[in-house]
């Protein structure tokens, strides 16, 4: 059976600024990307049915018959034992999968499926809402660890300066490399990736998850729930955070209940705030309401997009969404939304021109043995194009 991870439009809006530059299923939560999740529960490759902007750097592969996949929904082995056997499921009106020919997925009509499905009484954790990132990634560590660990060997720590508590907790892959640390794996699991490293004096708390090249830098402080991606660089003190991939926070400062995109930049000194002063809930921007949405937290820092950069001591509101390509920098702090392409900060902004974002992405992307092509240089070009809207200083 071809498996495909469709997305509903609702979710990939509220979803953004992550999903302005990739599928919903390529999101990172846990150690794995939704994609990866199923394609590791289903033994095979999913596609993606996606966005026109996003075709064809994520194509779709269809065959005569086919599954199709709710991409926000993650999955569990009960619930991949009743998608196997074919039938549409749904749960409290969300549909979670249908079968469909080929010849129906040009025409797929979501409300009819989701009249036809049956009602799944099973759990799913569904990843609906941008904050639901870091809000379920504690719980998504703990079943991809499961997922990715069983019937394997992990590799031991060597290093006799190196604590370590619930070693059974701890999963440790090929070329990784642990110095003069302190690693608590009593409360959750803690995973470290290929070749990653693990600097003196740093103290992890699971649970938390490093993929592959990434660093924890000397001295640095996680207290759990956190994912840090494949080549990172995080350092200072974070809490119950995601980083996708490809960013850096290499110096001192708090990062707290957020996520941050891939090939993200935050200078030294960079300070989330996570909590308001009056303890009320958090409202976070809502690109599809263009205003503010109350999302019931009471703890929320930052969404930073794809491609932004801030400068040193850079100080961001509770709640701060940030886009895609935008460069923050300057005292005080800046606004609470800040759109793609801006430049500036508390002070105000400018438009970050497509083309000088070109040639950063590119300088930052060579870094890592990585090319800006031409596939990614339209997709930023095609959101340059409609973000035009939430730059309000462009309608002056």
């Amino acid at each position: 059976m071809n498996y495909l991870l469709i997305e509903q439009a609702d979710f990939r809006n509220q979803l953004k600024p992550f999903t302005f530059t990739r599928p919903i299923a390529e999101i990172r939560v846990g150690i794995l990307t939704i994609r990866e999740k199923w394609e590791k529960h289903l033994d095979g490759s999913l596609s993606h049915i996606s966005t026109p902007t996003l075709s064809e750097k994520y194509p779709t592969k269809t065959e005569a018959q086919n599954i199709l996949i709710n991409s926000s929904v993650c999955p569990n082995p009960e619930l991949v034992k009743a998608i196997q056997l074919g039938a549409s499921l749904k749960k409290d009106g969300v549909l979670i999968s249908a079968a469909a020919t080929e010849e129906e997925i040009g025409f797929f009509d979501p409300k009819q499926k989701l009249e036809e499905a049956a009602e799944y009484d099973g759990d799913i954790n569904l990843i609906t809402q941008s904050w639901h990132i870091f809000q379920k990634n504690a719980d998504e560590i703990r079943s991809d660890f499961e997922l990715i660990t069983a019937g394997r060997n992990t590799q031991h720590v060597n290093d006799p300066h190196t604590s370590v508590y619930g070693e059974k907790n701890i999963f440790i892959e090929e070329g990784a490399s642990i110095k003069a640390s302190i690693l608590n794996a009593e409360n959750g699991p803690i995973y470290i990736g290929k070749n990653a490293q693990i600097h003196e004096g740093a103290i992890i708390k699971g649970p938390f998850a490093m993929l592959d090249n990434s660093h924890v830098n000397m001295g640095a402080k996680i207290k759990g729930d956190s994912t840090i991606g494949p080549f990172c660089k995080v350092g200072g003190e974070v809490s119950n955070s995601v980083f996708f991939g490809y960013s850096s926070k290499g110096h001192d400062g708090f990062i707290g209940n957020s996520v941050v995109g891939e090939w993200c930049n935050l200078g030294a000194d960079t300070n989330t705030s996570n909590l308001k002063n009056n303890y009320a809930n958090v409202k976070l921007w809502d690109y599809a309401k263009g205003g503010f949405k109350d999302t019931g937290l009471q703890f929320c820092g930052l969404m930073m997009g794809d491609h932004s950069k801030c400068g040193i001591n850079t100080m961001f509101n509770t709640g701060t969404v940030v886009g895609v390509s935008a460069n923050i920098f300057g005292s005080g702090f800046p606004r609470n939304f800040i759109p793609s392409f801006a430049w500036g900060g508390a002070a105000g902004f400018s438009t970050f021109q497509v083309k000088k974002a070109f040639e950063v992405a590119q300088k930052v992307m060579e870094r890592r043995d990585k090319t800006l092509d031409e596939v990614e240089q339209k997709i930023l070009t095609e959101h340059f194009q409609e973000s035009k809207l939430d730059r309000i200083w462009e309608k002056e």
